[in-house]
């Protein structure tokens, strides 16, 4: 990772796995970077561009607009909110095609994915897909900074660290998003995601805040 933040392109996957509860879940300064005042002007600022591209994709084939996605967190499963960047019979699409549906079961993600449109590529390039989880951080379902979120059914690929992920509120963004975003390897994401619940500070929080913006705008890994 050549363009790492912080000097952590030295960072290690985790030897061992941490026994107690996270240091991140329940901590103080940890609420002070969720900034849920900020995230409501977020919100607010946001929400004219929001509702300009819930139109568009309401426009462009007459579905729905936003996307609810049921993941895990600490006080358990919760529907997380996006902006609907795939065809309205994406799941359908998935489960026809036996080559999308490999791809996705060891990735999570699919490269060149026909499912998505050319209103959500443009959607996912800007992340702006993502924008309506402000609303599930307000809730105090999200973290502005945490783990990529999960659904129950992909727990099992995280193993014996898999209650780490249930009690951490996953992130809007986070550690490996400002590293490479999808072109990093599955594998690699859960080690680094790890990495950064084990290792959290105030500070890492704030930095990965400061990148996001230049990430998103170079548009690297947005698929």
């Amino acid at each position: 990772m050549n363009d790492s933040i912080i000097g952590l392109d030295a960072w290690q996957p985790c030897a061992t796995l941490m026994q107690r509860r996270p240091q991140i879940f329940g901590s103080d300064g940890k609420q002070t970077v969720q900034l849920k005042t900020k995230s409501l002007l977020l919100l607010t600022l946001l929400a004219p561009l929001i509702a300009v591209c819930a139109l568009l994709i309401k426009w462009q084939d007459g579905g729905a607009a936003f996307y609810r996605r049921r993941v895990v967190g600490p006080d358990g499963e919760f529907d997380a909110f996006k902006l609907r960047t795939m065809c309205p019979d994406a799941d359908a699409v998935l489960q026809q095609s036996p080559s999308l549906r490999s791809e996705f079961e060891l990735n999570s993600k699919v490269r060149k994915d026909p499912r998505i449109t050319a209103l959500g590529a443009c959607l996912r390039k800007l992340s702006l897909d993502e924008c309506p989880q402000l609303w599930n951080v307000l809730r105090g379902e999200m973290s502005l900074v945490g783990p990529r979120m999960i659904t129950l059914a992909e727990l099992k690929r995280y193993g014996e660290a898999g209650w780490i992920f249930r009690a951490t509120k996953p992130g809007l963004t986070g550690f490996w998003q400002v590293q490479g975003r999808q072109e990093i390897p599955f594998e690699q994401r859960v080690q680094m995601d790890l990495f950064y619940v084990q290792n959290w500070s105030l500070g890492l929080d704030c930095k990965i805040l400061l990148r996001t913006p230049l990430v998103v705008v170079r548009g690297v890994g947005a698929y």
